[in-house]
């Protein structure tokens, strides 16, 4: 008896996988927490998190009070010790106790300032994308006016221009001649954006212009701005230190930690740790957030991140 003839089967394909529609923000938090699982970040985020909580609680952790001169003469410029641990400075003031208060106000300045870069960066930016056209070209030949001038010339022309300047002010200072970068990097992610298909199905409901950049570019846009941020608060905590440096960034008898180093600037030789100290904070605060924002931009492109 002929063997029945097998009877072909067909396997139905499945159907592709719909387009993502997670939103931004769940994008942002999954970096954030492949940001946190990240290994390299444990080292710069523990000294971060110690530099940010003694300067939040400087005012009960210092042991002596940062204005305080503790005798004109016995305890000028005294090495450190046990009982002063960096040391003492030209009007007898504890440097240890100065750097503590030192990191509020110069952290504070840095990540306002970096915050107010990034907003007008982000909204200038995604606006001369989204616009396109004259509109886009006009926007962007400013911002490239404004990166010709060198950042600390143009600084400097200000601020001694100013005279003398609050705190408040230098934020306004630094945050509004650091957004040039940050509009590049907004207009290029906006640019990709304006063709996708949430944006064209957004438009294509009825949603204005308006609607559209807010509610759907925007916070697909601020992915590369974050980063930016990062990055900008390591440079302006260098940037207002070297100003307090010069004596054109906090006034004094405000501490921070270009103000710490100008104290010892003339006698570097004989008393180190007025130098050193501050220094070092700079160093390893400049050098934490550049790591951070560099594991960022690669948990923000899981493609970038080393293989496990």
């Amino acid at each position: 008896m002929p063997d029945t003839p097998a009877v072909a089967s067909f396997a139905i394909p499945e159907a592709p996988p719909a387009a993502s529609t997670r939103p931004a923000g769940g994008a942002v938090a999954d970096a954030l927490r492949r940001l946190v699982s990240d290994r390299a970040t444990w080292l710069p985020g523990a000294f971060l998190v110690l530099l940010l909580v003694s300067a939040l609680f400087a005012p009960w952790i210092a042991p002596f009070d940062p204005a305080d001169t503790q005798g004109l003469i016995d305890l000028k410029l005294h090495a450190p010790s046990a009982r002063h641990w960096f040391g003492t400075d030209a009007a007898s003031r504890d440097v240890l106790s100065r750097m503590l208060h030192g990191a509020r106000v110069s952290l504070s300045v840095a990540l306002l300032a970096a915050l107010l870069a990034a907003g007008v960066g982000l909204v200038y930016g995604a606006i001369a994308g989204y616009a396109g056209g004259l509109v886009d070209d006009v926007l962007m030949r400013v911002v490239d006016a404004c990166l010709a001038i060198p950042r600390v010339l143009l600084l400097l022309l200000i601020l001694s221009l100013w005279g003398e300047i609050s705190v408040m002010s230098l934020v306004l200072v630094l945050g509004l001649t650091g957004w040039f970068p940050v509009s590049r990097m907004a207009r290029a992610e906006t640019l990709s954006l304006r063709t996708r298909d949430f944006v064209v199905a957004a438009r294509a409901l009825g949603a204005g212009h308006a609607r559209v950049l807010v509610r759907h570019v925007l916070p697909h846009a601020i992915a590369p701005v974050l980063v930016a941020a990062t990055i900008t608060v390591g440079q302006v905590v260098l940037i207002e230190a070297g100003l307090s440096y010069l004596g054109y960034g906090v006034p004094q008898p405000n501490p921070t930690w270009g103000n710490i180093i100008r104290d010892g600037r003339g006698t570097l030789a004989t008393t180190w740790w007025l130098t050193f100290f501050p220094g070092l904070a700079l160093a390893g605060t400049a050098l934490a957030l550049n790591t951070i924002a560099d594991r960022l931009r690669a948990a923000l492109n899981p493609r970038q991140l080393p293989a496990p």
